[in-house]
């Protein structure tokens, strides 16, 4: 049967989708990425084991191409050089130390392992990389992606991405000019063709870019259909003078990045970015040789450990120095404990201009295997890792942790009626209320923005305070100033994401015992279970935004008499 489909391409793609399709359901359940899934098929599929997948992968290397050029139009896209100037020192300095220190250390375990200078110096880049792609997914699904540690790893997530687009760039000048012998003549050659294509690229965002967008937008069809062309027409040409696919698909993406329309565009491609990507996974999983795989899976290992102890340890170092708190430093340590698909894009690279052999992509695809399954985990259960290693990560926090205690609730001799913990959408709105009933309110919520805003805002009431606040944080209640406060308000809802091993709420109410709170709670939930749960835990009164809202509206509409 495997020899049928091996005959007809049109069988062969289908064959790929349905399996794909069962291991990403599978990866699903099992909470892991789907880039984890579609490199176990190509290896399952591959000549090496099913043979599903022949010698012959024209079909897929080109689609993993195209994807591949969609994935730096995407990041080209998003590529603004003001980030350098606003990231910050922590963002730029956890990012940077975490690169230096990845690639350094790195660089001495691959010569460990006997491999040779340039082998080892492109695994000890690849192993750098983090993927953006995972952890803003993982930290969205637990709503801490506004949190600042959140933040703090969005920050140095992106100096990383700016690392890759300076590693990509080099590494395609290096790809002008192979074979020939006389360096100062390659070194023209990449300055000139350089030149070109830059100038080019921005006659393109002056003259034409925004008119074009503007006139192609009138349809989202037509707009989607040229942003794929222009990032597969831009990764050619960038190919024929001598550069990278990947350098071709970026430019594309900065061209575009000036037109109000960016966004737009981006949201066009997410789907097709993703569903393209698969045949780059899954091409990777096909070429590796399992026999040589076999003989990487010691250094494999030993990498894999390196990764995902190493790089939160130096993020926490880092980040305790600069005046923050262990339990931040840590559970933004934890995003940087795996490596990226860019990781694998740029061994692959390495491959394409003869500088590593088959053998180091292995590596370092086991090394992704290992990393971003184990972290997937490491992130979701942060709070509980937290929990059990806290005593042994003294040493990394200061006495005094300055850049946290600025954000801690400063005027603790001042009298609240009510605690608002949660300043979204709906927390507004009940502070809104409860300010004008005449009660004295402190809002407290996990972005230092929100809490800025707050506080900076010229109308603000004198009977309305904020600060910051992690409510995920077991020891937060006891900067809480409760003398007379009557009710404690938590408008954040618990997450969705199944494999958290504890109620945050629950947590809450055990903490305000814990400090003689004597007043009532008050908690959100958005199903009947949850409802249960939290009375069942002591809290005196569930609120339900989305009932309640319904039966208001029905009683407005059935009392309207206009």
């Amino acid at each position: 049967m495997f020899e049928i489909v091996q005959e007809n391409l049109f069988y062969q793609l289908a064959a790929i989708l349905i399996m794909a399709a069962g291991l990403g359901f599978i990866a699903l359940k099992l909470h892991q990425p789907l880039i984890v899934a579609f490199i176990a098929l190509g290896l399952l599929a591959g000549p090496d084991a099913l043979g599903l997948i022949g010698s012959e992968t024209a079909l897929i290397d080109t689609m993993a191409e195209l994807g591949i050029a969609l994935l730096l139009l995407m990041v080209g896209l998003k590529l603004d050089l003001n980030l350098i100037r606003t990231l910050g020192g922590v963002a730029l300095a956890t990012g940077l130390g975490q690169v230096t220190f990845t690639a350094f250390f790195g660089f001495l375990i691959c010569l460990m392992f006997g491999m040779g200078v340039v082998p080892a110096l492109y695994v000890a880049v690849a192993l750098t990389f983090s993927s953006t792609i995972i952890i803003i997914k993982l930290l969205s699904d637990k709503r801490e992606i506004d949190s600042l540690h959140g933040k703090i790893a969005l920050g140095f997530l992106i100096v990383q991405d700016i690392f890759v687009v300076f590693c990509m760039v080099v590494l395609s000048a290096f790809g002008i000019g192979q074979g020939e012998g006389d360096l100062l003549f390659n070194l023209g050659g990449v300055f000139l063709k350089g030149i070109a294509l830059l100038a080019f690229i921005y006659f393109f965002i002056v003259k034409v870019a925004t008119p074009l967008m503007s006139m192609l937008t009138r349809s989202p069809e037509l707009m989607t259909t040229f942003a794929v062309a222009w990032a597969a027409t831009l990764a050619a040409v960038a190919a024929m003078m001598g550069f990278s696919i990947e350098l071709g698909g970026l430019l594309a993406g900065v061209s575009l990045a000036s037109t109000p329309f960016r966004d737009a565009i981006a949201s066009r491609l997410f789907s097709l970015r993703d569903f393209l990507l698969l045949f780059f996974f899954i091409a990777l999983g096909a070429h590796i040789d399992l026999h040589i795989l076999g003989a990487q899976l010691v250094p494999a290992l030993a990498l894999s450990l390196f990764v995902l102890i190493g790089n939160p340890l130096i993020v926490m170092a880092i980040m305790g120095f600069m005046g923050y708190r262990q339990r931040t430093g840590f559970l933004a340590g934890l995003t940087v404990a795996q490596i990226s698909e860019f990781s694998l894009i740029f061994m692959a690279m390495g491959i394409t201009l003869g500088h590593v052999g088959e053998d180091m992509l292995g590596l370092v695809t086991l090394v992704g295997l290992v990393t971003i399954s184990l972290s997937t985990y490491m992130i979701t259960f942060s709070q509980t890792l937290y929990g059990w290693l806290e005593p042994y990560l003294d040493g990394f926090e200061r006495k005094k942790a300055y850049r946290e205690s600025e954000n801690k609730i400063i005027r603790r001799t001042k009298k609240y009626d009510v605690v608002v913990l949660g300043a979204g959408r709906y927390g507004r709105e009940l502070i809104e209320s409860f300010l004008e009933n005449g009660k004295t309110v402190l809002a407290l919520d996990f972005d230092p923005r929100v809490v800025r805003r707050i506080n900076e805002d010229p109308d603000k009431p004198k009977n309305l305070d904020a600060g910051y606040a992690d409510i995920t944080d077991p020891g937060f209640a006891e900067y809480l100033p409760i003398k007379n406060v009557s009710w404690v308000v938590c408008a954040v809802p618990g997450s969705t994401h199944d494999l958290y091993a504890h109620d945050f709420r629950v947590s809450l109410v055990e903490s305000l015992r814990d400090i003689k709170y004597t007043g009532k709670v008050a908690a959100v939930s958005h199903s009947g279970s949850e409802t249960t749960r939290l009375r069942a835990a002591g809290i005196d009164l569930v609120l339900t935004p989305f009932p309640d809202a319904a039966c208001q509206a029905v009683s407005n509409i059935l009392s309207y008499k206009g």
